[in-house]
């Protein structure tokens, strides 16, 4: 009840608003995200029927069927899982009254119109968003680097004229090393938590 008190004070519309930072906890988006592990809120959208939060482990997304129903499908999309791709910002025409951000997560479109006068706080997630997919794609290259050296490595030895016992040996300890490696690689490159990001961009 009092969210829903919330959400008419904070004067919503079918188009987007972004909510600021001290009404994050008036929304139904809050509950789910995970501050125990250290998750935290950097920008948050609501419109009547649905909620567009983005932290710095994931987007979480409150679907409303539609304004009139009480309703709710929660989905959560962590960046280490779902790609983002497609970041683009349309902006507002002169007699335009909203602007809008679409984006891809994993292969699921998203669209989110905002209110024309958000337009450069809008344009701080874009910026965010962008460089997240930008981060992501440039890791991704590494990691596949990484384990294309592995291969090649493993081939060599694989062809080299050794004896079986000694093949064995070298393949034993490559695999662990390759293991550790890759691992370390991975620990690098594979990013959960986009904090840093965020904090760079998004102007609060």
């Amino acid at each position: 009840m009092f969210k829903k008190m919330a959400s008419e004070a904070l004067g919503l519309s079918d188009i987007g608003k972004i909510i600021d930072p001290q009404d994050f906890d008036k929304t139904d988006s809050d509950d789910y995200v995970m501050h125990e592990d250290g998750e935290k809120i950097y920008f948050l959208i609501k419109t009547k029927a649905d909620e567009y939060c983005f932290t710095n482990l994931a987007i979480i997304h409150v679907d409303g069927e539609s304004a009139m129903s009480s309703k709710r499908t929660l989905r959560r999309f962590p960046y280490s899982q779902h790609t983002i791709s497609n970041v683009v910002l349309e902006t507002a025409g002169k007699i335009d009254l909203d602007i809008e951000l679409a984006f891809a997560v994993g292969t699921l479109p998203f669209k989110i119109d905002v209110q024309k006068q958000q337009a450069n706080r809008l344009t701080d997630l874009y910026k965010s968003l962008l460089r997240i997919a930008e981060s992501t794609h440039e890791n991704e290259i590494i990691i596949n680097m990484a384990n294309d050296s592995l291969n090649k490595a493993v081939t060599i030895l694989q062809n080299s004229r050794v004896g079986e016992v000694a093949l064995g040996d070298e393949y034993s300890k490559l695999t662990d090393f390759g293991f550790t490696w890759m691992t370390s690689v991975r620990n690098q490159y594979h990013v959960k938590d986009f904090g840093d990001v965020f904090e760079k961009y998004i102007n609060n």
